[in-house]
């Protein structure tokens, strides 16, 4: 499939299994870029499964898949510099600090000392840890790692943005800055994973809700 550049995601037929449990059966999408999409459903509906298939951490069992205008999975290897992906686990390095595990993640993007120090540090100064970034993660609460984790997720400003139910473990002003990073904005692209089901509408231009077995709620 070749997309055109106004198209971010699309979806054809997408199947996913674990053995004999299905997790996606026959999902169908067009996202257009820019766009918010809110993925919901009940626990055990393929959603988590869905965004790591996007965010090439899982190959796709059957059906096609296009992201960014990139086929998955032959393509997955043009991607992974273009997508942020938050997922339930904060991936970062308990023995690092928080701004090592960020200045780590800068090096696997490949961007320059200048620039990485100067998005950290302005990072950081959002999400409100300059204060703590110092500290070894193994010494931070749950949500003090979300907050890490979020500027983990954008330090190399990708152009689609994969969030696992992105305030888990913030508090409401956690919530707020994070809007900062990883909320609505003209030109961003989201897929967001929530279990709040009316303020995901609310931030949402399109839905995707997927009942038990990964099926389309038509």
């Amino acid at each position: 499939m070749t997309e055109p550049a106004e198209t971010a995601i699309r979806l054809s037929g997408l199947g996913r299994d674990y053995g004999d449990r299905i997790a996606l059966d026959g999902v169908d999408l067009d996202l257009g870029a820019g766009r918010t999409l809110a993925v919901l459903g009940p626990n055990g509906s393929g959603k988590s499964t869905l965004l790591r298939i996007l965010a090439t951490l899982l190959r796709p069992g059957r059906g096609e898949v296009s992201v960014l205008g990139s086929d998955l999975p032959k393509e997955n290897w043009k991607l992974r510099g273009r997508i942020g992906y938050l997922g339930h686990e904060p991936l970062l390095y308990e023995d690092l600090t928080g701004r090592e595990n960020l200045e780590f993640q800068a090096r696997l993007h490949g961007l320059d000392r200048d620039r990485a120090g100067a998005r950290i540090e302005a990072d950081l100064e959002l999400m409100e840890m300059s204060r703590r970034a110092d500290d070894r993660v193994s010494e931070f609460s749950a949500g003090m790692r979300q907050r890490i984790a979020i500027c983990r997720a954008v330090l190399h400003r990708p152009d689609l943005l994969l969030l696992d139910e992105p305030d888990s473990n913030l508090d409401p002003e956690g919530r707020e800055l994070a809007r900062r990073l990883i909320g609505p904005a003209p030109g961003r692209t989201r897929v967001v994973v929530s279990h709040e089901p009316d303020r995901a509408r609310a931030e949402a231009e399109q839905v995707l809700e997927l009942t038990h077995g990964g099926r389309v709620v038509r």
